[in-house]
């Protein structure tokens, strides 16, 4: 850092125009950068230092990043003596720095790695969190989330893993495999933003959740001044660009506990629109037992899912759930049913089943069952308008019939509209039940016995294969595209595997044995448990497995599981010949003072050489697979050019 200061110090010196009395004057070099004056331009350009720092090779061009070397200059430790450092600006000031102008961005987690948005105080960098967390200043966020390289691709289907020969096109040119993709989820959609933008039906995401109290396992585990911007930057910044992939009668559904609800809601709202919300669902998750029933307050029993449209085009495809309760407002069995209904004879539906069975002691489920067999003739009588009720007059047990518009039939009695038991059963497997319409409070969905669904567990993280299902039901049709970027075990693509619907899946964690890619597999080869029984699932199928190429983030990986100072310093010596490194990396000042570093606890170490590593070049960019320094193969280049379409 030392040395581009001084050699930028002596760089400008040779521009008369802004020295005065032998001093550089800061306010003229950032006038003549603002005006891209051309003999600054040139001057830069002279000096290979300058011209790799503060200019971008595109194609035979030669762009001068005017942004970033404002900044540099006017950071306090380029001529922080300098009587020009009070700009003729009003304004919140930090280190003599415009807050306006800061506009932080942090770069978090080697495990859940994102971009983060907005800035921290000083109190927030005197962290000391788990997670590892570097602030990036947008000037240096040049190429992050540019589209990148995938490797280490197969085809997976029940003969086991195959050589990736190429994907399934369509007519429209649109890749019809399914996908599932390891790495950063951020950087992963923003690689899958060319091909499947405005193309996909059904997103699910059960995120990390925000926790007020930091003892919880799933919390952001960061000092409580930081986390909770953290989280809603992390969500934010996905969420924004997952709503580019929904086609225009697309929806997302968003998984969230009660700490995070509300901040996710407004979020959500201002990204998709408060008229394109559609319903906040509360779904039971465990039972009032534990534990948890010692705390001083009501047992916390559901989480939330929120769910938006991207417009008003969404349709709902109208649901229902077994209704296993007695209904005592069916209480009429009609005994000649297909006589007119002048002729009816009536009675009620106790003394028919006294009548059918010669039993007179019964409860509500035998009662039910009545209703269930004979649905057909049992039937309720629900109130009417008062214009309809005129008919009737006096004659309360005299049948009306009136025909409709549509040649259906209405038929009144006793001031009401009969309403027979068969409208409230469905077919579910050849067997009938009553049911009811779904509403958005989901009871009915049980939490018990999944944690061997799909042959993979989870603690604390697994969804039910139901619950997707429902999901997948009420807001798609087979053969539409489904999407999950915080994948897991893999529940939402096992689940749209079974019911015949295309599935994109991305994670970054390394869930061994339990990773979605190991639960596809059992699916493939005929997994029985969860909603396989509901939807006659067999066996069959394939997907892809892609990875999205790391450079840097191998380094960071690396450093994150070192567990000796020996091996960081050999750590080190890689680095300076494979990784890339900030700019204000001097490679060489840090080896003068080696014994400096050694000092330090490895906790220090592991965090400089983290902080050494340019977060810009985590992944190899798709922009770079020709260049020879990072080795891509042929078979990889041939891929990432069918998969990008050139």
């Amino acid at each position: 850092m030392k040395n581009l200061l001084d050699n930028l110090k002596n760089l400008l010196q040779k521009d008369e125009r802004l020295v005065s009395k032998g001093e550089l004057l800061k306010n003229k070099i950032i006038e003549l950068a603002i005006k891209l004056d051309k003999e600054l331009i040139k001057l830069l350009l002279a000096d290979k230092q300058m011209k790799e720092i503060f200019f971008t090779e595109i194609g035979k061009a030669t762009i001068f990043d005017k942004d970033k070397f404002i900044k540099f200059v006017s950071n306090k430790q380029f001529l922080p003596d300098s009587y020009t450092a009070f700009k003729n600006k009003i304004g919140l000031t930090e280190d003599d720095e415009f807050i306006k102008e800061k506009k932080e961005v942090v770069l978090s987690w080697p495990y859940k790695d994102c971009v983060l948005e907005g800035g921290m105080t000083k109190e927030d960098q005197k962290r000391d969190e788990i997670f590892w967390n570097e602030i990036l200043a947008p000037d240096e966020i040049s190429r992050l989330i540019d589209p990148k390289v995938f490797t280490n691709t197969k085809r997976i289907d029940k003969n086991g893993e195959h050589k990736l020969d190429g994907f399934r096109i369509d007519e429209n040119r649109d890749i019809t495999d399914n996908l599932i993709i390891k790495g950063n989820n951020l950087l992963a959609l923003h690689s899958l933003k060319k091909r499947f933008t405005g193309k996909v039906k059904l997103i699910y995401i059960d995120p990390p959740y925000y926790f007020y109290d930091t003892k919880q396992e799933d919390a952001f585990k960061y000092n409580p001044n930081f986390k909770l911007s953290s989280w809603l930057t992390f969500m934010k910044n996905r969420l924004n660009i997952a709503k580019e992939f929904l086609c225009n009668d697309g929806s997302i559904f968003v998984q969230i506990n009660d700490d995070g609800y509300s901040y996710l809601k407004v979020i959500l709202d201002e990204l998709f629109g408060i008229e394109n919300f559609i319903v906040s669902i509360s779904v039971k998750v465990t039972s009032e037992s534990g534990v948890k029933v010692s705390a001083n307050k009501p047992v916390r029993v559901k989480e939330h899912i929120l769910v938006y449209s991207k417009t008003n085009k969404w349709k709902y495809n109208r649901q229902f759930i077994i209704d296993y309760n007695y209904d005592p407002n069916y209480s009429y069995f009609v005994e000649n049913l297909q006589s007119s209904p002048s002729q009816w004879k009536i009675k009620n539906i106790k003394d028919k089943f006294k009548e059918l069975y010669k039993k007179e002691d019964f409860n509500e489920k035998d009662l039910l069952n009545l209703q269930i067999e004979f649905k057909d003739n049992i039937f309720s009588v629900r109130d009417i308008s008062a214009s309809l009720k005129e008919r009737f007059g006096n004659n309360l047990d005299q049948f009306f019939v009136i025909d409709k518009e549509n040649g259906k039939k209405t038929i009144l009695w006793k001031k009401g509209e009969i309403v027979f038991f068969r409208n409230k059963v469905r077919d579910f497997d050849g067997k009938f039940y009553p049911v009811k319409y779904l509403s958005d409070i989901w009871i009915d969905i049980s939490w018990d016995g999944i944690a061997n669904e799909g042959d993979v567990t989870l603690k604390r993280g697994k969804k039910p294969e139901r619950l997707i299902k429902r999901i997948i039901d009420m807001a798609s049709n087979p053969n539409d595209i489904i999407m999950d970027f915080f994948a897991g075990t893999g529940t939402t693509c096992a689940v749209a595997h079974k019911m015949g619907r295309q599935y994109i899946g991305i994670e970054q964690l390394d869930y061994g044995k339990d990773s979605a890619v190991v639960r596809l597999k059992n699916v493939i080869n005929g997994d029985q448990s969860g909603i396989s029984k509901l939807v006659a699932w067999k066996d069959g199928g394939d997907f892809v497995y892609l990875e999205l190429m790391k450079w840097n983030e191998n380094f960071v990986e690396k450093i994150q599981k070192a567990k000796t100072k020996d091996e960081l310093k050999n750590l080190w010596e890689t680095m300076k010949e494979k990784a890339f490194s900030i700019y204000k990396v001097d490679i060489k000042e840090i080896d003068e003072h080696a014994k400096d570093f050694e000092d330090l606890s490895i906790k220090d170490q592991k965090r400089f050489l983290l902080e050494c590593l340019d977060k810009n070049h985590l992944y190899v960019n798709y922009s770079e697979i020709d260049d020879e320094e990072y080795g891509v193969s042929e078979e990889d280049k041939k891929l990432n050019k069918e998969f990008y379409g050139n």
